[in-house]
């Protein structure tokens, strides 16, 4: 019990955090960055205003079945990123993730650090079978992060995102709980 006390929420360099009112301006600063606007999700790229990050930074509510977190890094508790569970599937113990870190903050292995400590609280917090996620094709540091997470690239989607100018592939990841429990970090 006190390995868990000890773990629970905490990685290598960082922890999962609930955000606090006074981080909603790092996190719209993270959230507004062009490479997050780029790579996080699939929309057409254009900045949210203020009053849009606010609403889903208020909505966040650990009563529902997504669980959304702030990463923080360890030494100076700094709001570095947001990570969360989404798509909860009770039915058939399924779940989607996602991970954004601020760009002075990439390429120093926080976001694979909070990666796994996501994934730690998923299989021992959750009855959850299978986690799953996508990735842009153009996106190879993320690519081999969650690689390093243990998670198998399952298959693409050709031609599912517009980005530059032209259609890139959506790659799908899963990581199962047979898997994680062999290569537990």
């Amino acid at each position: 019990m006190d390995h868990y006390l000890k773990t629970f929420l905490t990685g290598q360099s960082i922890t999962l955090q609930q955000m606090a009112p006074a981080d909603l301006e790092s996190f719209v600063a993270i959230e507004s960055e062009t490479k997050t606007l780029l790579l996080a999700n699939d929309e057409i790229p254009f900045p949210q205003t203020m009053e849009d990050h606010s609403a889903f930074f208020h909505s966040i509510s650990g009563k529902k079945d997504e669980f959304f977190f702030g990463i923080y890094e360890k030494a100076t508790q700094q709001l570095i990123g947001s990570c969360g569970v989404f798509a909860v599937n009770w039915q058939n113990s399924t779940c989607s993730v996602g991970i954004s870190i601020g760009q002075q903050w990439q390429g120093k292995g926080y976001g694979t650090d909070a990666m796994k400590t996501l994934i730690e609280f998923i299989f021992q917090y959750m009855a959850i079978q299978k986690i799953k996620l996508q990735v842009f094709s153009f996106n190879p540091a993320a690519i081999r992060s969650y690689e390093k997470c243990g998670f198998t690239k399952e298959g693409h989607l050709r031609n599912e995102i517009f980005r530059f100018g032209t259609f890139h592939d959506l790659i799908v990841f899963g990581l199962l709980r047979s898997e994680w429990n062999q290569v537990k970090y």
